[in-house]
């Protein structure tokens, strides 16, 4: 299984799939996708071309994406909600199953503490997919997401086996 993970932003929307073959998880490739300086539209035009880039050139099986926590100014949430709308929007349109995860799910899952700095979620990043190049906090966001969807994937599956057996 192929993981897309994605982490909304307008500026930056940082990228990162891994593979994912029973309990072995590697990484495949990570970047992120720029829209500095124009229109909110153009902005988020770039974005949506972008990722879409993404998608087709990597051919991703399911997707997970970061939800957007809400702070105290109003318009850079409500900005942060468009640009992660294209993050949904690309892999559905693609036709993948898109998760969500908080970001204190996906801190928990990856460092063991909800309230993890970048840097601790970067290291871990690299402490489970030894050997990766990272292209910035970004896309070692988005890593993280994917190998929070990797895991939860792992145990949902897992646990829906053993339901199916039990009602044989």
């Amino acid at each position: 299984m192929r993981v897309l993970g994605i982490d909304p932003g307008l500026r930056n929307m940082g990228w990162g799939i891994i593979e994912v073959e029973g309990s072995r998880i590697r990484h495949v490739a990570n970047g992120v996708c720029k829209s500095a300086g124009q229109e909110l539209a153009t902005r988020l035009l770039a974005l949506y071309e972008q990722l879409s880039d993404v998608v087709a050139s990597w051919s991703p099986d399911t997707a997970a994406v970061e939800q957007t926590f809400v702070n105290k100014d109003a318009v850079a949430t409500l900005k942060l909600g468009q640009a992660r709308s294209i993050a949904l929007l690309v892999p559905a349109k693609a036709g993948l199953q898109v998760a969500e995860y908080a970001p204190n799910k996906v801190k928990k899952t990856v460092v063991g503490v909800g309230h993890a700095e970048k840097a601790q979620i970067d290291h871990m990043v690299r402490l489970q997919l030894p050997g990766v190049k990272i292209a910035n906090a970004d896309a070692a966001d988005a890593l993280a997401i994917a190998l929070c969807h990797a895991h939860h994937s792992r145990s949902t599956s897992g646990l829906a086996k053993i339901l199916e057996r039990s009602r044989r």
